[in-house]
Formats: C-alpha cells, structure tokens, sequence
C-alpha cells in the first residue's frame, strides 16, 4: 500500500486534482474548503464515537458473550479494515461529498448507486434517532434534575428520552445549518475532550486492575446447550462491537469541504479507524480487569456506568460521564452532517423529491441548510416511536445499523467486480492498495456478507427482547429492509428515474453550453 507525496499538501495542484475529481463525476465546486486535517479526522472519529458505543453497548456484549465478548472487538476491526481499505482508494480518487452514494454509482452504474444512497440516508436518520437516545443512559445517572417526566422507569424513561433526544436533535440541526465551520469547531474540540477523557479512563481504570487478562477467556458458560455452543452465543454478543465500528466514511464525506481531501481524507479514515480501535479496545479490557465484582447483575444491565462508579467513586465517575455527554453530542453531531452530505449529493443529481430545494446552498453559510431541518424532522419524529413502541423502535434501530453495511456492500462489491474486470484505477500519486487490492477487496465483501446476515439473524435477544414473542419483530430486519429496499426502488424506477440527472446550478458545464445531460451522470 502506498500513499507517495507527488507534491506539498495544499498545493495548488492538490487542490486542482480535488476538483477535477469532483468535475469528472460531474459537478462544480460550490462548497467552501475550510475543513483541516484533524477536523476530517474529528469526523470520522466522532461519528464512531469510542465512548458513546462503549458505554451504550457494553452491558449488551457481556450480557450475552461474557468477558470472552472482547474478542469481538479486534475481530469486527479487521473486518472493517478491509472495508475502510477499500474506502481510503475510493476516498483518494473520488473526495466527493455523499461519498458512499457517489462511489456505489460510479462503480455499479446509477440504480446501484441510487439504492445504496436510499439505504444509507434512511439508515442515519434512524441512527440520528438511536444516538440521541444515549442521553437518557447517561444524563440521569449524573443527576436527577435530568429526569424531567417521571422517575426514570417504565414509561417515563421512554418519554424522558424522546424530550432529552429532542433537545439533541434541535441543537444538532441549528450548528449544521449554520455551517459546516461551526460544525467542525464543536465538533473538534469535542472530539479532543473525547480523546482525552478516553486516555484518562485506561489509566485509571488501569490503575485499579484487581484481576489478570486472562479474564477475556472466561465465557460464563453462556451458550452451553445450544446448537452452535459458545460460538452462538459469542456471534450474538458481537453485534455490541458491530454496533460500534462504523461511520468511518464520514471523514471522506466532508471531501468538497476539506483542503486537500485527496490525501487527507484517506488517511483519516485510517487513523479514525485505528484510534477508535486501540482506545475502545484498552477501555473494554481495563473495565473487565477492574469492575470490582464480574459477576454482579448491574454489569449486565448499566454496563460501563456501573463500572465507571463503582471503580471510581461517584466523583470522578460523573466527570467521566459528562466526557460520555460531550461524546454523544459530538457522535450525533457528525452523523447528521453525513446525513446533509449524503442527501445533498443525491438531491443534486435530481435523485430525491423537491431536490432543487434541498440541493440549494446557502450563500450567507455556504452549506445545505434545508437538509439539515429536514432530517431532523424526521430524526425527531422516528423518536417519538420510543414513547408507546420500544420494542419496535430498538428493531429499527439494529436494522439501521444492518443497512449501513448493506450501503457498504454496495460499495465494495461493485469495486471488485470493476477490479476483476481491470476498469479499477487508483489516483494516481494517491493512496493505492496495489497488489493487495483484489484480496483485501474480497475480504471486504466477504465480511460485509457476513456480518450483515449474522445482524439480521431473527434472535429473540436483539428483535423481542422482551414479552410478547412476535415473529414479525424476530423477523423483523428482513421485512424492514425489504419494505425500504422494494418500496424505495419501486418509486425511484417509476418516478425518479426518468428524472435523474445533475440539476443546472449543480453542473460542471460552461453557462453558454446547452446544460447538464446524461453525460454529466457517472458511469461505470
């Protein structure tokens, strides 16, 4: 793998590169570049989000997998470090925002790319609603106040969650439609402030190991009966870090609003990837070396809360969870900014209803503000399923994730077959795969298969967690999803397809010519 400087960073002839690529899929540059290195870094690593994933899943992986659950932390790693490979060639070539969308198109041709979009831009506003729900796991346990409605349980915690998710939510729409300066202001300092609480935790939970790694090899005899053993119940406890280990193509999403994204944003896919696993990793195995009782049922169920304060004390434990509050605002922060990008991009190209509205750029903040208000209008009412329908709303939400895969897949799938068929060409001067390329590629798409069926897998534990049993709940990822795939692509082969096309004001064509046609459209 090679990522060779041909010549200074932020160069004019780095910058020229960036727009020719945005040129050759069709568009003018018409987003401001203000975007550095660490705040393409700080998307990526916000969006990921080591302690908000962490600390919302943890109880869940130890739960069904016990301690051996770490495991599935490197091994989803390296997983998605096939997938991420794949992304820093694509990312170098094609810095374009909406980027899994753009890619899938220019790789499979515009149905293929139409329905990965669908699919990745319905995934995040439901993942925008699942985020905002992290501050009911945190909030009230820092202080009561936070319990506006009720005393925190049954209902009252659904309903507390949709108002504290809702203030989220709002905030989140406001910095964004502000622009995406004041975007990445917040969100790298948050991202700091998250890098450093992170750090702080390993050492002092390291400072209170009260057992030996060897932990990570006790399983709690969970699985033991079944079919599939350990295995089993271990595939289950994965979804924890599968959950997790995601979103790193934001860092590539901000490409038309970052300097030099050809090289930069590779390399922030990378580092975003990396970081998150190395860090993640030490909290999750410094948490199970000092929680002072493994075998407490609060582990199972407040997770790395009840290790925090109890390791800790209440003092420094609630300082650590305001870091995790800070964490979650800059996670949602970041996935509502991809969800900007990704539906811009596809609005530019006639690809969504009232597309020349949400395509619009703001001259005064020079970013899509429509977008913004929107899928927090939709984020906020996805929330409101939570009040009356819990059971459902955690459905979608593990669904949401299943699709961000299958949005993946629609990537890397594609980019093997234009691989196999030698139509593949990294940028040249850029980050390159080389001739590890069609192996990491299958490694890629085999995992993307993998994982997202072992997600979907009908398990009365992620699906009906809770009485009453009902298939449609168990089953429910693959009726979800092929109601959203079928009835997306059945309105867009109807009704938008026959209007797809770049829109005008978005096309890199001279203002005498005869305007856009299909030849601005990518091909594959």
């Amino acid at each position: 793998m090679t990522d060779p400087a041909a010549s200074r960073p932020g160069s004019g002839a780095d910058h020229g590169h960036d727009d020719e690529a945005i040129a050759e899929l069709g568009y003018k540059p018409e987003l401001k570049r203000t975007l550095g290195n660490f705040h393409t870094f700080a998307a990526g690593i916000s969006y990921i989000s080591i302690l908000t994933g962490t600390f919302q899943l943890f109880y869940f992986g130890i739960a069904h997998g016990g301690p051996a659950y770490w495991w599935s932390w490197p091994m989803v790693f390296l997983g998605q470090l096939m997938v991420a490979l794949c992304f820093c060639e694509l990312a170098a070539r094609y810095p374009v925002a909406g980027s899994v969308y753009n890619w899938s198109k220019k790789l499979g041709g515009p149905h293929i790319g139409w329905l990965g979009g669908w699919m990745m831009l319905t995934a995040t506003m439901v993942s925008l609603s699942a985020v905002a729900l992290a501050y009911q796991v945190t909030l009230p346990q820092i202080s009561s106040w936070f319990q506006f409605i009720g005393d925190g349980t049954g209902q009252s915690a659904a309903e507390n969650a949709v108002v504290l998710g809702t203030i989220l939510i709002t905030f989140t729409t406001l910095v964004n439609a502000f622009g995406v300066k004041l975007m990445a202001r917040i969100n790298s300092a948050g991202v700091a402030i998250e890098l450093i609480a992170a750090v702080v935790l390993i050492l002092l939970l390291a400072a209170h190991v009260t057992r030996g790694p060897g932990v990570v090899l006790n399983t709690f005899g969970l699985g033991s009966g079944t079919n599939l053993g350990y295995f089993g119940a271990f595939l289950t406890a994965s979804l924890a870090s599968a959950y997790v280990m995601y979103g790193f193509d934001t860092a590539s999403s901000l490409g038309e609003e970052s300097k030099d994204p050809g090289r930069n944003a590779p390399r922030a896919i990378l580092r975003a990837l990396v970081a998150s696993f190395l860090i993640g990793g030490l909290i999750l195995l410094f948490a199970l070396l000092s929680v002072p009782d493994l075998h407490s049922a609060k582990l199972s169920v407040d997770g790395l809360q009840y290790v925090v304060l109890s390791t800790l004390g209440s003092t420094v434990g609630q300082i650590v969870l305001w870091c995790v509050v800070i964490a979650i605002t800059v996670c949602e922060l970041a996935v509502h900014t991809a969800g900007i990008r990704l539906a811009f991009a596809m609005a530019r190209d006639n690809n969504l209803p009232a597309a020349s509205l949400l395509a619009k750029v703001s001259p005064r903040f020079q970013t899509p503000v429509l977008p913004a208000v929107v899928i927090g209008l939709v984020a906020i009412g996805i929330l409101l399923l939570n009040v009356n329908q819990p059971q459902i709303f955690s459905v979608i939400t593990s669904i949401a994730i299943i699709m961000i895969y299958l949005a993946y897949l629609a990537v890397t799938l594609p980019m093997l077959f234009q691989r196999l068929r030698g139509k593949w060409t990294p940028a040249k001067g850029r980050f390159s795969l080389g001739k590890f390329g069609i192996p990491v590629n299958i490694l890629a798409v085999l995992w993307g298969f993998g994982m997202s069926l072992n997600l979907a897998w009908p398990r009365a534990a992620v699906y009906n967690a809770t009485g009453p049993q009902h298939w449609y709940l168990r089953w429910g990822a693959f009726l979800f999803i092929g109601v959203v795939a079928i009835g997306g692509f059945t309105y867009y082969w109807f009704v938008q397809r026959k209007r797809t096309g770049v829109l005008a004001m978005h096309a890199a064509v001279a203002p005498d010519s005869s305007g856009p046609d299909s030849s601005n459209a990518p091909t594959p």
